[in-house]
């Protein structure tokens, strides 16, 4: 798949969504694209790339640029990143914020929400530490209809087994004929909001954690250094950044640095910008 219709439509999501779509990648775009393709009732990719190039409503557009996103997921995905917020990020903080017993975390490209919810569910785990404390995580997307998805808290037998412990899903999820539901007590704690990476962070506010994993390795290098310079710049002084086991900051920003003995996680480097905690 190859023309004038493929490289707008690749122009159009490097654009949009930051994501880089080479020649290589044709038979990907026309495995996500073709559903698209015949719910408009056409009988070819090629014919909806024709179309979105020439006189594609707004929401086509968008739909054809979120298609191509994986979203990828699910509960306590990798392990060691959630065992480090449990065991090496939250009792610092804990302990440094006593005074105003808040503690604010994003999980950036959240795809279905099971991220946050994970993140929620070690959260009520800390149990008395945490108590009266306000805990906000915010749970953001590019993607509305994977926002919807996620803000249901609703999944199915094999999500619910994938990454998640008998016991988990016996505390915090209860069986409906359409598959289990998120707590209550878990919902209630995480906002969904959309937020497409390439916009900033302008308006988030400042965060004492911040979870972007598995999503800048679909960047170049000078959108991920965009991307990480302003995370860097949205996290608390004593923050951290949980990134994708496959991610790496080396060679691409100075924001923020590794922390010794744990790998994909990362602090504020020293003299970069100064944030309020």
């Amino acid at each position: 798949m190859t023309g004038p219709d493929y490289d707008h439509f690749c122009r159009l999501v490097r654009q949009r969504s930051g994501l880089v779509l080479t020649p290589e990648k044709a038979y990907l775009v026309s495995s996500r694209l073709a559903p698209v393709a015949r719910a408009e009732g056409l009988g070819t990719v090629a014919e909806l790339l024709a179309l979105l190039r020439s006189r594609a409503p707004e929401a086509l557009l968008q739909q054809a640029v979120d298609v191509m996103a994986t979203h990828e997921s699910y509960f306590f995905r990798d392990a060691a990143p959630f065992e480090q917020l449990a065991d090496s990020v939250l009792p610092p903080l804990i302990a440094a914020r006593q005074t105003q017993r808040s503690l604010r975390i994003w999980c950036a490209a959240c795809s279905s929400g099971q991220e946050p919810y994970s993140v929620a569910m070690i959260l009520m785990e800390m149990g008395h530490r945490l108590a009266g404390w306000k805990l906000d995580i915010l749970a953001t997307d590019m993607s509305e209809p994977i926002l919807r998805k996620a803000s249901t808290g609703l999944y199915n037998d094999f999500e619910v087994n994938r990454g998640l412990s008998p016991e988990r899903q016996e505390r915090w999820f209860k069986q409906e004929p359409d598959g289990w539901r998120v707590s209550p007590k878990l919902q209630q704690m995480v906002r969904f909001k959309p937020h497409n990476l390439l916009q900033g962070t302008a308006g988030l506010g400042v965060f004492d954690v911040i979870f972007c994993r598995n999503v800048l390795i679909y960047f170049d290098i000078e959108t991920k250094r965009q991307i990480l310079d302003q995370l860097g710049r949205a996290l608390a002084v004593d923050g951290s950044l949980l990134l994708g086991s496959a991610e790496t900051v080396l060679g691409v920003s100075n924001a923020v640095e590794p922390v010794p003995g744990l790998r994909g996680l990362y602090r504020p480097a020293d003299g970069s910008v100064a944030r309020s905690a």
